[in-house]
């Protein structure tokens, strides 16, 4: 089994937050590190620490003589290599790597394959059953290893797994999305139970040889932007934004940045000599739609948001009405500062469940017309608008 179509996302995973912006040691959100992907001692995880375990449950159809290939991935976090600063933490990769198991094996009998890898001790513990005519995998990882009464965070990571994720590849099989399971595979994916990670199918699209249990939340089958240059340990990959703001940092804060760790010093070194041509296309991209089909797609066949209607309190609304902003969901902190403003509509939109919504500009914003040249609008359901009588 191959895992190499899923090793730019797995690694995307397991550097997820390795260094925040701006990438240098004395930046607040440097000082708490190691996030996502945590499996910390249990004897500390019980005293209020992160958990101590993390465990995948996974669907596969069988086809003839299923057999399973895991593979476990971690940071190990340690003491800095001699050419970074004092208390700076490195990561490093260290991987568990499973025999190939076959499903009925597991189906008679358990399976518990103890690991030791540096001061982190512990056990991966392999079960299965049958539900609905599909076997149900179990990968659970459990940390075991000893650690003080009363430990600090920083000692409790050092013994830990971090960043810790799962890569899964079956043969005489195929993995069932639990995102977006089968009709005849529903109710079985509902007995599955995922403990701080989430599974989802990788490489191509429509392949179901390959699963990664991530830590973080992703959709079956997803990819590294095309456009991206290098890692920026954010599998989020904001290039543009994240370039921009490395850009903008001072001499010195890079000079404490390439201090800092070869990771973070790879990265300076990279957005400051991007090329204008690789640069400008980071600047976002629309996929999965053909062209000009933004408003076909958001939109009823025909109809168009600047000629659209919509009732609102008081009556109906369209573009150039003069409206009060009244919310009532508080969704966003925006809500408490527009509150009472009056402001013009400039479309009114639906969406892909026919709800319908209002694009409004206020009309004391002093950029109100650089926005509606470029199509920046605030968003509003029309019960969070007043229609009131336009004095311009």
């Amino acid at each position: 089994m191959n895992f190499d179509a899923a090793r730019k996302i797995a690694d995307a995973v397991l550097y997820e937050g390795y260094v925040l912006y701006p990438y240098r040691k004395s930046s607040a959100k440097n000082r708490f590190r190691w996030q996502f992907g945590i499996v910390a001692p249990h004897a500390w995880s019980e005293e209020g620490g992160e958990a101590w375990e993390m465990q995948t449950e996974c669907l596969i159809e069988p086809a003839e003589a299923p057999a399973v290939e895991i593979t476990v991935r971690f940071l190990l976090v340690g003491d800095p290599s001699p050419l970074q600063q004092a208390e700076w933490d490195e990561g490093v990769e260290r991987t568990i790597e499973l025999e190939t198991v076959a499903l009925e094996e597991l189906l008679a009998a358990a399976r518990d394959v103890p690991f030791g890898i540096g001061p982190i001790h512990g056990l991966v513990r392999l079960t299965a059953q049958s539900v609905d005519g599909f076997m149900k995998l179990r990968v659970r990882i459990e940390n075991l290893t000893e650690c003080p009464a009363g430990a600090s965070r920083s000692e409790a990571i050092r013994r830990s797994l971090v960043g810790a994720h799962t890569l899964l590849g079956v043969a005489g099989g195929g993995f069932l999305s639990l995102t977006d399971p089968p009709p005849e595979a529903a109710s079985a994916a509902r007995t599955c139970v995922n403990l701080h990670t989430w599974p989802v199918l990788v490489g191509t699209a429509g392949a179901r040889d390959v699963l990664l249990s991530s830590p973080i939340i992703l959709q079956d089958y997803p990819a590294i932007a095309p456009e991206s240059h290098g890692e920026f340990c954010d599998a989020t990959e904001i290039d543009e934004i994240l370039t921009l703001r490395v850009m903008a940092l001072t001499e010195e804060e890079k000079r404490e940045a390439c201090a800092t760790d070869g990771r973070a010093r790879a990265i300076i070194e990279r957005c400051d000599s991007i090329p204008p041509e690789i640069f400008e296309r980071l600047h976002g991209a629309i996929r999965g739609m053909k062209a000009n089909s933004t408003e076909e797609f958001f939109n009823p066949p025909g109809e168009k948001p600047e000629t659209a209607r919509v009732s609102i309190a008081g009556g109906e609304v369209f573009k150039g009405t003069r409206v009060r902003i009244a919310p009532k969901r508080m969704a966003d902190s925006m809500d408490l500062f527009l509150t009472g403003r009056t402001a013009i509509v400039a479309g009114v939109h639906r969406d892909v469940e026919n709800k319908a919504y209002v694009a409004v500009t206020v009309e004391d914003d002093p950029a109100a017309d650089v926005q509606g040249r470029v199509g920046r609008f605030f968003y509003f359901y029309p019960d969070e608008l007043e229609l009131v009588r336009k004095e311009l």
